[in-house]
């Protein structure tokens, strides 16, 4: 195969597959992708896009931040560099994330929440409840909110569009409903895919395929990530668009509500240790609204429009798998559990530089795939 020497293959064609191959080809490079269904159809479609580095800090992944700020400094650059190439609008909305709490145990959870975000230097800041009214008026009667001026939020399903025009315009090849069988290793390094009952040789093998990237063939148990599916149940509502319900990503206790530009409410999501099944389920969307209704009592008089299921690709330490691993050619680039969006520029960034010129960014170090063989 012509070029196999500086040649790449992408399994997944997720946003961090194509992201990737899109970074790849512009720099020159020979980029295949493959993915077992439509490209951008997995995570990637099933998420609600929030860019909530701030918001979404949990104790104990304060080591998380260094990444998640830098994708969101990054995320303006390529969501216009991204429009540009392909000329779909990914509706990068920059009004921030309400965190808001709706009673007197919420509002202390809330602001033990502040304080560690505080702790970690985060731009955040307490809204008392007629601040959080003058936002958002159809709100329930809140009792404080933590305002986060810089989490944004982005179409995702857009994103993913806009990817799947941008990568092959860039000379990467896109081959979709065509599973990788196994990635193949001799002498102790990557020599290519088998995929379509053919061989295609490369040097370098991108393993992106999100929350199926274990079931891969030819991987051994010293190279497979330790990625499971963790199922999320979500629904959209109908707002109208000329007078939104909501403005702003609002987080509530149990839910997140995400408004769209065409008048969407994306309403999320659950977290379920259930494998591949992506049955909804009546409690699943029971919680949902229940939790939605409880913040945004208004909710109840919008039309139902789309229920659906994804699988976040959790790794053991829910944080993602960046960069080489035990064998020579194979790289990662899985594992973002729930930040699969947020991550997506860093991502790109980290491994496309990784590929093209050896650099190895410290950033991503902690993300080895080194960290679980220990």
């Amino acid at each position: 195969m012509h070029g196999s020497q500086s040649s790449v293959i992408v399994v997944g064609a997720g946003v961090i597959g194509l992201s990737l191959a899109w970074q790849l080809a512009r720099a020159g490079r020979s980029v295949t992708v493959f993915d077992r269904g439509e490209a951008g159809q997995g995570a990637s479609r099933a998420a609600a896009g929030m860019l909530a580095a701030c918001t979404e800090l949990e104790p104990g992944e304060e080591w998380l931040l260094p990444l998640n700020r830098r994708s969101q400094q990054l995320w303006p650059d390529f969501a216009g560099e991204l429009e540009r190439a392909s000329g779909i609008s990914v509706d990068l909305r920059e009004e921030g994330t309400l965190h808001v709490a709706l009673n007197a145990d919420e509002q202390a959870r809330l602001r033990h929440h502040l304080a560690l975000q505080e702790k970690a230097g985060l731009p955040v800041e307490w809204l008392a409840p007629g601040e959080v009214r003058a936002r958002e008026p159809f709100l329930a009667n809140a009792t404080g909110a933590i305002w986060s001026p810089q989490d944004h939020q982005v179409d995702n399903r857009r994103v993913a569009a806009a990817l799947r025009v941008a990568a092959p315009r860039a000379g990467a090849q896109l081959h979709e409903h065509t599973p990788v069988d196994r990635i193949v290793v001799a002498d102790g390094r990557v020599t290519g895919i088998e995929a379509g009952g053919a061989f295609h040789a490369a040097a370098t093998v991108v393993l992106a395929a999100g929350a199926w990237s274990r079931g891969i063939g030819g991987l051994t148990p010293e190279t497979r990530p330790p990625v499971r599916p963790v199922k999320g149940q979500m629904l959209a509502l109908a707002m109208a668009e000329e007078a939104p319900l909501l403005r702003h990503v609002v987080w509530a206790s149990g839910i997140y509500l995400v408004p769209r530009r065409d008048g969407r409410l994306i309403v999320g999501a659950t977290a379920e240790e259930r494998g591949f099944d992506d049955r909804m389920t009546a409690g699943g969307v029971l919680s949902l609204l229940q939790n939605a209704w409880r913040a945004l009592p208004g909710i109840e008089e919008l039309p139902l429009i789309e229920t659906w299921t994804g699988f976040r690709p959790g790794s053991r330490d829910d944080a993602p798998i960046l960069g080489e691993g035990p064998v020579a050619g194979l790289v990662y680039a899985t594992g973002h559990h729930r930040n699969g969006i947020l991550q997506t520029p860093v991502t790109a960034d980290i491994v496309s530089r990784l590929i093209l010129e050896g650099a190895r960014d410290p950033l991503a170090e902690p993300f080895a795939f080194g960290r679980f063989q220990k």
